[in-house]
């Protein structure tokens, strides 16, 4: 068709796109510019019936057209059609009564096809009086076209054993198919005097207009396909109410793979900096060719993180020596384990201890002035308490024993967009320890990035290990609170089953079987950006 020539000759695009030719010599299919098609309704015989079977129908890969017409039905006539149906049924029960009287068996004997539709007549009735339900009469209306009479055929054939799983009928229209193929097209006229009764939530199911779709513009990621109407799922996470997310599966069921997809397309798509916590070593080679910086953490690498680190903006319009002294205290809960954690003397003693250690920092903030783990050691133990020396002893081990590495000034310069942190060498010792660690130095860049009016992406793996303990779980908690403040979007993904966990983040639940409330009091608003 050329759009120069309509004018021309006169034509509109309805003569272009018209068949040029109907066949309706055969009773049950005909033809149309050499193409063979059938109409056919399906008979309605199930009570109750699925949202799932015109998804079904429209999931089959041919040309289908499906034809829904509906007609409502006055209340009071149709309330008079149920109470007509009833005494029709209850004059069959008479009826079945009187013969099994004369035949001298149990006249409560009755066939059962006449007690359910007795059930049904009721029902209904109860519905269109009680419960707001308005009567439709539904004519569905399925057209099928193909280019051999034999390919048809076969389409027919799988729409029937769709139909039949549904405990319905699908029965072609006999020497009906011209008014089943006027009743198909969309010009609301229906031939086909073929009606069915269903109430409005019967009815409903029929109504392909109800998915939810999530799509949006922007800096907009992907993040699957909808089940039911098999279109994207675009979403920018940062423009929703809470941008926080968690992925949650069993091993070896894609969590990491979905975190390198969004990694890849928050790279290509976003100017946000990307921060990942990698337990396992898994992302250094996807970081390395995105021309990424991996900081190894390990006690044979040469790269340093300082856990005493901070800055002015560290807990934005809050004391920063307060959120830091937190932190300190979850690493020396760490650090000196025991059932009960630190008493509350030992909290007192490191918390009098941070306060001292940086008062020289305060004073002249260069980073020449910025303490380390060996200069809160020194201070916790010229502390004349007694518990004082218990804390020396256990913090010795990780500033002059084999396990010094976090006992060193900050060597590496987050500067790179995207940043991988590797702590898989650091040992079972350190593991939980480096995660913390990379934590609160994340929330260093993050707060320098705040000050920078930068986004920050940060994704944390294996983050059930942070919830065993009662002071890690709290300031994980304390550090989520912060990070939700728009301008930074935080990803966890964890291993489930997460009843295997045992942490005490919600008070007073430490049970195994109750740990799943405790993720829920870390994510309580990010629910709905669940990713399964």
């Amino acid at each position: 068709m050329s759009w120069d020539l309509l004018a021309q000759s006169g034509m509109s695009p309805k003569d272009v796109i018209a068949p040029s030719s109907f066949e309706f010599a055969t009773g049950n299919n005909f033809k149309m510019d050499g193409k063979f098609g059938a109409v056919s309704f399906v008979s309605i015989l199930a009570s109750e019936m699925s949202d799932r079977m015109l998804a079904d129908f429209l999931s089959i890969e041919h040309p289908v057209t499906i034809a829904l017409h509906l007609q409502s039905i006055d209340q009071t006539k149709a309330i008079k059609i149920a109470k007509r149906a009833i005494t029709d049924i209850d004059k069959m029960k008479m009826d079945e009564q009187k013969k099994a009287f004369k035949a001298g068996y149990d006249s409560d004997i009755i066939p059962p096809d006449i007690l359910t539709y007795s059930e049904e007549a009721k029902s209904l009735l109860n519905d269109l009086q009680s419960r707001n339900e308005r009567f439709f009469l539904i004519t569905f209306l399925i057209m099928n076209t193909a280019d051999t009479k034999r390919k048809l055929d076969n389409i027919l054939f799988q729409e029937a054993g769709i139909a039949q799983k549904y405990n319905c009928q699908l029965k072609r229209l006999d020497f009906q198919q011209e008014d089943g193929l006027f009743s198909s097209v969309p010009i609301g006229i229906n031939l086909v005097d073929i009606k069915r009764g269903l109430t409005t939530s019967s009815t409903a199911i029929f109504v392909p207009f109800t998915t939810q779709e999530l799509f949006q513009g922007g800096e907009a990621l992907y993040y699957g396909v909808n089940a039911l109407s098999n279109n994207m799922i675009m979403c920018d996470r940062k423009s929703l109410k809470n941008p926080n997310g968690m992925i949650l599966g069993t091993p070896g069921s894609g969590k990491s793979f979905s975190a390198k997809r969004e990694i890849v397309n928050v790279f290509l798509t976003t100017r946000d900096d990307i921060v990942i916590c990698d337990p396992e070593a898994e992302y250094y080679p996807l970081v390395n060719r995105l021309k990424g910086q991996v900081i190894k953490i390990s006690p044979t690498s040469d790269h340093y993180i300082n856990p005493l680190d901070i800055n002015i903006d560290y807990a934005d319009d809050d004391d920063p020596l307060s959120l830091k002294s937190d932190f300190i205290l979850s690493l020396c809960e760490l650090i000196l384990g025991g059932r009960n954690g630190l008493e509350p003397i030992e909290k007192t003693i490191i918390d009098r201890c941070v306060r001292l250690v940086y008062r020289e920092f305060m004073l002249n903030p260069h980073t020449d002035n910025m303490p380390i783990l060996e200069d809160l050691y020194n201070l916790i133990l010229q502390q004349p308490e007694s518990a004082a020396q218990r804390i020396a002893t256990a913090l010795e081990l990780y500033v002059k024993g084999s396990l010094s590495v976090f006992n060193h000034r900050t060597n590496v310069d987050i500067k790179n967009r995207i940043v991988c942190f590797d702590i898989k060498e650091l040992g079972k010792q350190l593991k939980k320890i480096g995660m913390l660690v990379v934590q609160d130095c994340v929330w260093n860049k993050v707060t320098i990035n705040r000050a920078e009016r930068k986004s920050t992406r940060y994704y944390i793996d294996e983050f059930h290990l942070l919830l065993k303990d009662e002071q890690t779980s709290a300031y994980s908690i304390e550090i989520w609170k912060r990070f939700r403040k728009g301008d930074c979007t935080l990803s966890i993904f964890t291993t489930s089953p997460v009843t295997a966990l045992s942490c005490g983040v919600s008070s007073g639940v430490s049970s195994a079987d109750s740990s799943i409330l405790s993720i829920m009091s870390i994510c309580e608003t990010c629910l709905p950006s669940f990713t399964l």
